[in-house]
């Protein structure tokens, strides 16, 4: 279990972050949505560790740094191949080649296996650093706008491999989208982010069918589901 409480976070006098109080239970799957700037990647940083609360305590369960897989919203290549790039997440790991190629075979990037990877397109990369946090079991999975650079059938993928991801390890999944529709597909509990402070949260369906904080509501006029 995760438990965020009274935790900010500052840069410089502006606060990106302030939650009084969030509980995230081991096997949820939670969508968070907002418009740009309302503090979702500040959040599922915080919760990956890359950074620091400013104030608050964020325990997260007792998770080790490798039981928590994280990608970023704009993820790195290594000038290697896409392989050697997945294999990197399998340090000390038996078989790395063959989870490699699973976890490329996943988000449908196998045959790329041998290309260099900085010179695939920011998409591929995109797949790439998926298929890199989805190498190895995590305990907790955080995806930063998973699909933002992807067209309608490479979104098909990575939704179904992240979804049969989740189903065979457990994890606890957190990801970030400005898509309802996705949130909808993905995850059962929507947090709706506002100028970094929790609009609204509950059921998927409930919070994107009938919104009760006027920020959700103005957010979703944007879409439709």
């Amino acid at each position: 279990m995760i438990h965020l409480c009274n935790v900010e976070k500052r840069y410089g006098a502006e606060i990106a972050l302030a939650i009084p109080d969030l509980t995230i239970v081991d096997g949820e799957r939670i969508a968070l949505i907002g418009p740009n700037g309302s503090g979702k990647s500040t959040l599922l940083r915080l919760l990956a560790g890359v950074i620091e609360p400013d104030a608050g305590a964020n325990r997260k369960g007792g998770l080790s740094r490798g039981e928590i897989g994280y990608l970023p919203q704009q993820p790195y290549a290594f000038d290697l191949s896409v392989q050697q790039n997945v294999e990197l997440a399998l340090e000390g790991e038996q078989d790395r080649s063959m989870h490699a190629q699973d976890a490329l075979e996943r988000v449908g990037m196998l045959h790329l296996a041998k290309a260099r990877a900085n010179r695939l397109s920011g998409g591929e990369t995109q797949r790439m650093a998926l298929a890199r946090v989805l190498a190895r079991k995590r305990k907790l999975l955080l995806l930063d706008e998973p699909t933002a650079s992807a067209d309608i059938q490479a979104i098909e993928r990575i939704e179904r491999a992240i979804l049969d991801y989740a189903d065979e390890t457990g994890c606890t999944l957190v990801f970030s989208s400005h898509a309802p529709s996705q949130a909808m597909r993905l995850s059962s509990r929507v947090i709706a982010l506002d100028g970094g402070t929790i609009g609204e949260e509950g059921d998927t369906a409930a919070v994107l069918n009938n919104p009760q904080a006027e920020s959700t509501k103005a957010f979703l006029r944007s879409w439709r589901l």
